[in-house]
Parts: C-alpha cells; sequence; structure tokens
C-alpha cells in the first residue's frame, strides 16, 4: 500500500500536497465501533435473555472479551479505534502540513496526545482517589500514545520507514516476551490468592514471595506470567487495572504504535490520487487478508492475546479492521448508500464527547425515569420475561443516539 508517488521527493512532500475531502465513511466506521460499547451490547444481552435462538446465542458471546487467548468482536472494538485514528491522522495532519507547515503539525501532535492522556485520567475517576490509586494507564491514554508516536512518524518519515517500525515493533514484542527471562509467579488474582490463602493479600506479602522466586522461565504468555505484565508490576506507578498489571500497560503499548501504523498505511491508500477506488478496494482486501492469514499462524506460536497486545493479535485486529474499512467505504464513499449510516456518522463525529459521558452520566438511570417500573413490569407480564429489561437497554442506548444527533444538528463537536 505505498502512498508516494515515486516521482516526487521526499516522499513524505507527497502526502501532505493535496488535501483530501472527509471521508463520511471513516466517521461512519468509527460510529460503528462505538455504537457498541455505547449500549448496543447491553441491548444485545437483553436479547439474548428474552430469546435463546442460535443466532442470538452467537451474537451474546461476541459481546464480552476472550477471557485470555482468543479473539471476539468485542475484542476488535479498542483495536479497530487505534486503527481509525491511524487512519484519520493522515487526513487531518496532511491538511495542518500543507497549511501551516511541519511545526504546526507536531505542536498539533503534542497537544492532542496530552488533552487525551488527560481525559483517559479523567474517565479513569480522575483524582477522586489519593495517590497511587490514580490508574495512569487507560484506553484513553493507549490511542493518545499511539496516536502521539504514529502522527510524529508521518510528519518526519516516508512509507517504507514506517513500515519498518511497524514490523520491527511487533517482532521485538514477540522476541521481549519469547527471550527475555521472568520469575515463575503467575500476577494473577486468582493465583495469588489460592496460594495465600486469602482473596486480598496484602501488597507486602505479594512483594516477599515476587522476590523469593528464584526460579526463572522464558516464553510463558498466561495471566500475569509474561514480561508485559510483570513490568507492570516493577515499573507501572499508579493503580492497576487487575491489581498488579494493566491491559494498558507501557510495554504492551509498543504493538498498539503499529496497530496505529497500520491505520496511517490505510489512510495513506485512501488518499492516492493516482488509483481508482476499484484499485484501493482491492488493495485493501488483500492487504486484510494477508495480515489475517499472517496473523492466524503466528498466533500458533505467539498467542492472540488482547489483554497484553500480542503481535499475532496486531495483525488479526488489523486484517479485521482494514477489511471493516474496505467495506464502509465501499458502501458509503463509493456506492454512495448512506442513508443507513446516519446514526453511526453521529457517534463518528463526537466519539470522545459520548465516550466521555457514558462515565459522566448515568443513562441507564435516566432510562429508568421513561420505561422503568410499571412500565418494564407491564412488557414482562404482557409479552415476555425480560421484555422489560429489553426496553430499558433500547431506551438507554436511544437516549445516547440522542444526545449524538443534537450535537450533531448544533455542530457541537469535541475535537482533541
Amino acid at each position: 500500500m505505498n502512498s508516494e508517488s515515486p516521482t516526487v521527493t521526499p516522499p513524505r512532500t507527497v502526502e501532505a500536497a493535496v488535501p483530501q475531502p472527509r471521508l463520511m465513511s471513516l466517521d461512519a466506521l468509527r460510529g460503528f465501533d462505538l455504537f457498541w460499547i455505547l449500549g448496543a451490547d447491553a441491548v444485545v444481552y437483553a436479547l439474548g435473555h428474552l430469546t435463546n435462538v442460535a443466532p442470538v446465542r452467537l451474537l451474546v458471546a461476541q459481546m464480552d472479551h476472550s477471557a485470555w487467548a482468543g479473539l471476539t468482536f468485542y475484542d476488535l472494538i479498542f483495536p479497530l479505534f487505534v486503527f481509525i485514528t491511524g487512519v484519520s491522522l493522515v487526513f487531518s495532519l496532511s491538511k495542518t502540513l500543507a497549511k501551516h507547515g511541519r511545526a504546526a503539525a507536531v505542536k498539533h501532535i503534542f497537544s492532542r496526545a496530552a488533552l487525551l492522556f488527560a481525559l483517559g485520567i479523567l474517565y479513569n475517576g480522575g483524582l477522586s482517589h489519593a495517590w497511587p490509586e490514580v490508574r495512569l494507564a487507560g484506553v484513553l491514554q493507549r490511542i493518545a500514545l499511539a496516536y502521539a508516536a504514529a502522527g510524529l512518524l508521518f510528519c518526519f518519515c516516508n512509507y517504507r520507514f514506517r513500515s519498518h517500525v511497524g514490523i520491527s515493533l511487533l517482532a521485538i514484542y514477540w522476541a521481549l516476551l519469547s527471550f527475555v527471562p521472568i520469575r515463575n509467579l503467575a500476577l494473577d488474582r486468582a493465583t495469588l490468592a489460592a496460594h495465600f490463602g486469602t482473596a486480598q493479600p496484602t501488597p507486602e506479602q505479594v512483594r516477599q514471595l515476587y522476590e523469593n522466586t528464584a526460579v526463572k522461565v522464558t516464553g510463558r504468555f498466561e495471566p500475569g506470567l509474561n514480561l508485559a505484565n510483570h513490568l507492570d508490576y516493577r515499573f507501572l506507578p499508579g493503580a492497576k487495572y487487575d491489581t498488579y498489571w494493566d491491559p494498558e500497560g507501557w510495554l504492551s503499548t509498543l504493538p498498539a504504535i503499529s496497530t496505529c501504523l497500520i491505520g496511517v498505511m490505510a489512510g495513506c491508500c485512501l488518499r492516492r490520487t493516482d488509483r481508482s477506488d476499484r484499485q484501493k478496494l482491492k488493495r485493501l482486501i488483500v492487504t486484510g487478508g494477508l495480515f489475517l492469514t499472517l496473523g492466524y499462524f503466528w498466533g500458533t506460536d505467539f498467542p492472540i492475546i488482547k489483554k497484553i497486545w500480542t503481535s499475532s493479535f496486531v495483525l488479526v485486529a488489523g486484517g479485521w479492521s482494514i477489511l471493516l474499512l474496505a467495506l464502509f467505504y465501499y458502501l458509503i464513499d463509493v456506492r454512495r448508500w448512506r442513508g443507513w449510516c446516519q446514526p453511526f456518522v453521529w457517534i463518528g463525529l463526537n466519539p470522545i464527547t459520548l465516550y466521555l459521558a457514558t462515565a459522566l452520566i448515568n443513562f441507564s438511570r435516566i432510562a429508568e425515569h421513561f420505561a422503568g417500573g410499571s412500565v418494564a413490569a407491564f412488557f414482562d407480564a404482557h409479552l415476555a420475561p425480560g421484555a422489560g429489561n429489553l426496553l430499558l437497554a433500547c431506551v438507554t442506548l436511544g437516549l445516547l443516539l440522542t444526545l449524538a444527533r443534537f450535537l450533531h444538528r448544533k455542530q457541537i463537536y469535541l475535537r482533541v
């Protein structure tokens, strides 16, 4: 997916030379991605309690993360957003580079990353807890770091160098987790609780057990027994999501940068003016299929694990992300079938606002004022048990979509 014209040097000049119009497919795909965690997953769960038909059971099974190794649709939501961030930065930074130059683009990258990182801490609870109970790692923080790294590479490096960086990060991460020795101790809550005979061993107990574990192992990828988790335990400050380590820890952010760079590669493909839509789609589909093949093959040696963002996970998630982008691009920007995707566009134009809103506003509680109590009980009694919960889930999602539509109609956007 080479993004530069061979007749012009340096290559990065071509990437910034001709600003391209905004692609509705990007906004729609971003909105589709967030749609599920903003309330659509709750609708699916409620539907699963209402009926036990096979298609619904299959859909419900995809609405939860894999316990550890493996990949569900829900596991794809986060890397898909990181991927779309990479696609989008190609268009936004190209415009900034063309109009204001590299210095302005770098300033934009750092300011946006810093704001995203701060909003991530706010989403995690902000400073409501005393240090060290403040969680520094998180979803928005990882997006901020991946965006900053990919954005700087886009501004200063050509396609070939960025590709080498993306591949090298995956190879280095695999080598680190495979060959660097770690203590033979699973820093897992269930394992440690069984060892100490208490659900919550003290930090001092765990520290002494960790330091007294002399046996070293390599090539382990179990929960709490891998290099990424052990480095989180030793060096990641603040609170950790899984007590002893964090799924958005520092080391596993390295392959997440590759996820964002895959998005940059796809964005450069879409920006090319010397290729037809048919050629772009063909390249996206072939590349997506190749990533899936390589990722699943690599997964036989380096398992596909979202919680430590393994290199095989990056390739598989990247492959599915590219194919979804190709599908949305074909339907929305090539065929211009746009009526069905408007709710996704509303969400996609205000993703951070709506994501933060779910942390700050209890939409489920508000929905109960409209469809709870006797209303939900009536649906349970006259339709089927569980129909009331389905109604509440639909009203909750409807409130979020109403907010998204209102913000869009008033052209209120949180541009981060």
